[in-house]
Parts: C-alpha cells; sequence; structure tokens
C-alpha cells in the first residue's frame, strides 16, 4: 500500500489533486453566495415572501423573532432553512463539477488501442498468440 501511496504521489496526481481542492473550495463560495443572494430570495418572494436562510425552531421551546435574536441568546436550534440552502447549493455545485467532468472527457485524447495480443484460429476457432506459427489447440498451420 505504501509504494502504491508512493506511485501515486510521484505521478502528480496529488499536484493535481490539491489544485482541483483549492478551485473546488473557491467555486463552492462563489455557488453558495448565488444560490443565498440571487436564487433563494426570488423563490422565497415566490412562496409568499419566505426568508429561507431565517426558517428555524428552536429546541429550547421559546419563541425567538429572528434568527439573530436566536444566535445572540446562544439557543439550541434546527437551522432548516439553511439547510435548504445549503442544499440546493450542493445540487447546482455537484451539477457544475458533472458538467465540467464531462466536457474535460470530451476534450481528453482517446487513449491508443492496445495491438492485439491473440488471434483466432480459422480451423478450431479458439484464442492463439498472434506470434504463433500453428494453433496449440488443434495443430493448424494456416492461421
Amino acid at each position: 500500500m505504501l509504494e502504491e501511496f508512493k506511485k501515486f504521489l510521484i505521478k502528480g496526481n496529488m499536484v493535481d489533486m490539491a489544485v482541483g481542492f483549492i478551485f473546488g473550495g473557491a467555486f463552492a463560495t462563489v455557488v453558495k453566495s448565488m444560490v443565498t443572494n440571487v436564487v433563494m430570495p426570488p423563490v422565497g418572494l415566490l412562496l409568499g415572501k419566505v426568508d429561507f436562510s431565517q426558517l428555524f425552531i428552536a429546541l429550547d421551546g421559546k419563541e425567538y423573532a429572528s434568527m439573530a435574536a436566536l444566535d445572540k441568546a446562544g439557543a439550541p436550534a434546527i437551522k432548516y432553512g439553511q439547510f435548504i440552502n445549503d442544499a440546493i447549493s450542493f445540487v447546482i455545485l455537484g451539477f457544475v463539477v458533472f458538467m465540467f467532468i464531462k466536457a474535460y472527457n470530451k476534450m481528453k485524447e482517446p487513449e491508443e488501442e492496445a495491438a492485439p495480443t491473440t488471434k483466432v484460429c480459422g480451423e478450431c476457432a479458439m484464442e492463439i498468440p498472434v506470434e504463433a506459427k500453428k494453433c496449440g489447440h488443434c495443430g493448424n498451420t494456416n492461421v
């Protein structure tokens, strides 16, 4: 396992992966901002002027006028509105990554097909090495 990890590091995959993580983190921040500031306000407006970031259930049994009041009191809460925002961000980010990988795979040069290492005997239909002068199964010399 250590040898495999060493090969993985040497091939340069770690650098590619690190760049991907940095880019992904920055992109996730942009997507989260887009969802919070651009997507959810119109959705909330369509659903009756709901601000999803302010939806919560206080677990201490008290009523709080806003998320700020809840946070100021330090009360535990289920912040399901923020979860909705984060779930939408996740779906958008996943879709963008999917599209990026799909485009990358189309641009990537196709790997050359390896030359065949076997051929089929015309007499017995068994696979034999390409270099064979005679079939090892039936003795056919016209291979």
